[in-house]
């Protein structure tokens, strides 16, 4: 029984973090970084001030919240193991696909967008707080392959890049520019699939053999 009160609150706590951070997010957008209060956040999201500084205490504590939440994935266990890089490219790929796809993925990039020239700081919140942890985490696992023996790979910055790269540019950047984009968890699986071929084969560890014109 004492151990239900502490359970209780803990998920009553994350409930009222979830309501503040949409409402933040839907404030950024709406009205831009600079316009939005703590305050104003509060009021939208239904909860005390009070409460709200005790889980924020500054805006751009809440804006580091919204980066690592965007980014965060509900299967947060480690890379794959080294061993099959094409299983576990596609496991890889296809985590962040679903990722690109969220709309608060859209959303957060277009604050940054839209506020850069004045507070580049979020420019800086949004790469070191979530795009390169999770990038960190792709490189290792290529790492990893690479020190397996599994692939062979000179720079693993490069092919990690090429690889988030071409899920991101069909996926996720598009819709930043054309109004209603969208792709069907089929095209998304296929994009993966492509992208996990074209590594697996650019990297492939096979020794090719004497030329014949040796």
């Amino acid at each position: 029984m004492s151990r239900a009160v502490p359970t209780y609150h803990q998920r009553v706590a994350l409930e009222k973090r979830a309501l503040i951070v949409t409402a933040a997010t839907a404030l950024f957008l709406e009205l831009g970084y600079d316009r939005t209060s703590l305050a104003r956040v509060a009021e939208r999201s239904g909860v005390s001030r009070a409460t709200l500084f005790k889980q924020f205490p500054s805006k751009a504590a809440l804006f580091d919240a919204i980066v690592t939440e965007s980014w965060s994935t509900a299967d947060e266990e480690d890379p794959p193991p080294a061993g099959n890089v094409v299983d576990g490219l596609r496991a890889i790929g296809r985590r962040y696909a679903e990722l690109l796809s969220r709309p608060q993925m859209t959303d957060l990039f277009r604050i940054v967008i839209a506020e850069l020239p004045r507070f580049p700081e979020l420019a800086n919140a949004q790469f070191s707080h979530g795009k390169m942890p999770y990038f960190e985490s792709v490189r290792s696992y290529l790492l990893a392959e690479h020190e397996a023996g599994t692939v062979r790979i000179d720079d693993v910055d490069l092919a990690a890049t090429q690889f988030l790269g071409m899920i991101s540019n069909y996926i996720f950047w598009p819709t930043l520019l054309v109004p209603g984009w969208q792709v069907s968890a089929q095209r998304a699986a296929q994009v993966v699939d492509e992208a996990v071929r074209t590594i697996a084969a650019r990297y492939a560890a096979t020794d090719p053999g004497p030329s014949t014109n040796d």
